[in-house]
């Protein structure tokens, strides 16, 4: 069953960029939190998407916010990605679904790419806002107007 708006983020453990355990607690229900999920590192779409994301950090940041990414990818795909294009935030190992799963991430154009789905969480752990959307460009402005809506 896909998490929906309203719902709390459970906690979950994936493999981060650098290879360590990411651990959720330690981010979600404390601050706000942008999650994106995209279908693979260094394909065009994602790429526009991650340094769309990479040039309005400081955006997010300024609002206390973090962001991270979800993929399939390998955590060594990942520190590839995040050297080329040098993004100043985390993206987390999903190799074995479980996060797309836990979350309820559709798979986009009839089940043949993982979905791009974009969650805002606010500092309470609390999911105020789903984007589901193939174009990744518009998932940052999405996130980034909703996020200003509920940041006091």
């Amino acid at each position: 069953m896909a998490l929906k708006v309203g719902d709390i983020v459970p906690y979950f453990q994936a493999k981060a960029t650098n290879g360590e355990l990411f651990d959720s607690s330690l981010v979600i229900g404390i601050k706000p939190v942008v999650l994106y999920f995209y279908p693979k590192d260094d394909t065009p779409g994602c790429t526009q998407q991650a340094c769309g994301f990479r040039d309005s950090y400081e955006d997010f940041t300024q609002l206390g916010a973090d962001v991270i990414g979800v993929s399939g990818d390998t955590t060594a795909s990942h520190e590839k990605f995040t050297s080329k294009y040098q993004l100043p935030f985390t993206l987390l190992s999903d190799s074995d679904k479980k996060l797309r799963n836990l979350f309820g991430v559709p798979t986009a154009l009839f089940g043949l790419l993982p979905g791009r789905v974009t969650y805002v969480i606010d500092e309470k752990g609390v999911i105020r806002f789903i984007f589901d959307h193939l174009s990744g460009k518009i998932h940052i402005d999405k996130s980034l107007q909703f996020l200003k809506s509920i940041v006091k």
